[in-house]
């Protein structure tokens, strides 16, 4: 299964939290994530979402809408309520809507970037690029 990347061979890697509680969704996200080189801490649920948040202030959160505990606007709700993290790029994952309804970047709904799942390599690539302004 998915594990979060824990090495830290190099002080200026970014780290992108995954949240999402499909495992199959979560090993190719993770598997994506990885070979772009940021550390991918994971979480299955909005608790440990916002946990790994406060402990590690990702640069960018991706994050499933519905998650077993709460919703995913809750944890970006809560995530704003933290000053370490209230800045920080979200990027919603959802099933609600299709990729025919999206760019392949995503489309911004409500002031966050939306990606239909299954998420594209290429798409989620062009996304991250363009959450963080080529960091």
């Amino acid at each position: 299964m998915c594990e979060p990347a824990v090495a830290d061979d190099a002080a200026d890697r970014q780290t992108v939290l995954l949240a999402d509680d499909n495992a199959t969704n979560l090993q190719v996200l993770y598997r994506t994530l990885r070979d772009l080189g940021p550390r991918v801490p994971i979480a299955r649920d909005g608790d440990t979402a916002l946990s790994i948040a406060s402990e590690t202030a990702p640069d960018l959160v991706l994050l499933d809408v519905m998650l077993p505990d709460m919703e995913g606007r809750e944890v970006a709700a809560r995530l704003r309520e933290d000053p370490l993290v209230k800045t920080t790029p979200v990027v919603f994952l959802t099933a609600i809507v299709t990729r025919e309804e999206t760019t392949p970047a995503g489309t911004e709904i409500g002031g966050h970037t939306f990606l239909a799942k299954p998420v594209e390599a290429a798409g989620l690539i062009a996304c991250i690029d363009g959450e963080l302004g080529g960091r």
